[in-house]
């Protein structure tokens, strides 16, 4: 890999590629954590990503497989997902019906575990989601938008 920079360093026809931030796509390598199994990177893909406001919910969460539940309040919310607070996590790519509470408004979706910190929390991707409680999120985004 030095080889390659040195090279295009030496090339006085090369020149990089002014830095320009992109809000709208961003590549890079992700960390998924196994439990206690250690961290795998998952490679390198390109992913949306959505605007976070700070948001706090009451967030219910049911693991579709084994009908765990757990519940807890989200740190921040997005149109693609958010973060929900709990002392117990779950796994990577584990499926959750996931219902977000805040001031008597719900919404209720089907979301996948993204990141896991421990004792911490776990990150929701959103997967799908009904008219109403689309309606609903994107109220709250709204809402959220205003005030900033």
């Amino acid at each position: 890999m030095r080889i390659a920079w040195d090279q295009y360093a030496l090339d006085t026809r090369y020149t990089p590629e002014p830095r320009v931030r992109k809000f709208a796509m961003r590549s890079d390598t992700c960390t998924e954590f196994d439990s206690g199994k250690g961290t795998k990177a998952s490679g390198v893909r390109a992913r949306q990503y959505s605007i976070r406001y700070p948001f706090a919910a009451d967030a219910e969460m049911l693991e579709l497989e084994s009908g765990t539940r757990l519940s807890g309040a989200t740190s921040d919310l997005s149109l693609g997902g958010c973060f929900v607070c709990t002392r117990r996590t779950l796994e990577v790519r584990t499926r959750v019906r996931a219902k977000l509470t805040h001031k008597g408004q719900k919404a209720k979706m089907l979301a996948m575990v993204r990141v896991v910190k421990p004792q911490v929390g776990v990150g929701l991707e959103f997967l799908g989601i009904d008219r109403d409680s689309n309606a609903t999120l994107l109220a709250w985004i709204e809402n959220l938008g205003k005030s900033r």
